[in-house]
């Protein structure tokens, strides 16, 4: 399953003298298996271009080809099927449910798969546990730090087995120990399931492990660079 991006535009203020191009006219192809790290300053698109990628942002105009297929022509209820069953978001705020203990929390979207209880119990328990969370199971976000809510993030991100994973800045609050294990997790998954990622982000030790690196700077793909050696 590939993303193809067929001269895809997001402008801010269009109908102002001062319009934005948060993307401008892009040509982009992402292969599955891919292993993506979008680069560039603070306001250069990378968050808007992961949302579109991800069907939770309108483009103004193009296309979001995904298997041939544009996203953009589904129907609501298409797409919040499609995105629930194909791609998982890790958000730079976390974006949990508070009400929900951080296992209620990774169990969520595979509840609304469909699958049973004791699935959902037992593969969100696993993931919680590969992530360092083993003893905050039942810790609702309030009680966790910010490292820990964005471990939390991952999990649910990973929990419905997605084709793509859309991870925005997902390192930001994490220390150096925590950064190694989640990427270890997300190239095992990368290599062993041909889960796709693709990461907006700023960290060298994400972009050292990217297979691929795009540079983006103010709407446009500034650089698109296959990288021979990958740090471990």
């Amino acid at each position: 399953m590939s993303i193809k991006l067929e001269q895809l535009c997001k402008i801010y203020n269009a109908d102002t003298d001062f319009p934005v191009h948060a993307v401008n006219h892009l040509d982009l192809e992402i292969k599955q298996g891919e292993f993506v790290a979008v680069m560039g300053p603070s306001g250069s698109g990378k968050t808007t271009l992961l949302n579109m990628l991800g069907g939770i942002d309108t483009p103004t105009s193009g296309k979001v080809l995904i298997d041939g297929n544009n996203i953009l022509q589904l129907h609501d209820k298409q797409l919040i099927a499609f995105r629930r069953d194909n791609i998982g978001f890790i958000f730079q705020d976390y974006s949990l449910l508070p009400v929900l203990t951080a296992l209620e929390n990774v169990e969520f979207v595979m509840q609304l798969q469909g699958h049973s209880e004791q699935e959902c119990r037992k593969r969100a328990t696993d993931l919680l546990i590969r992530v360092g969370l083993a003893e905050h199971l039942h810790k609702r976000p309030a009680k966790l730090s910010g490292g820990q809510q964005q471990r939390v993030a991952v999990a649910r991100a990973l929990a419905p087995s997605p084709k793509f994973v859309m991870a925005d800045e997902p390192t930001a609050n994490l220390d150096a120990k925590s950064t190694a294990e989640l990427l270890d997790i997300m190239q095992q998954l990368n290599e062993q399931e041909g889960t796709t990622f693709i990461f907006s982000t700023h960290d060298p030790r994400v972009i050292s492990r990217a297979k691929r690196v795009i540079v983006f700077e103010d709407g446009l793909k500034k650089e698109d660079t296959v990288q021979t050696e990958v740090s471990q």
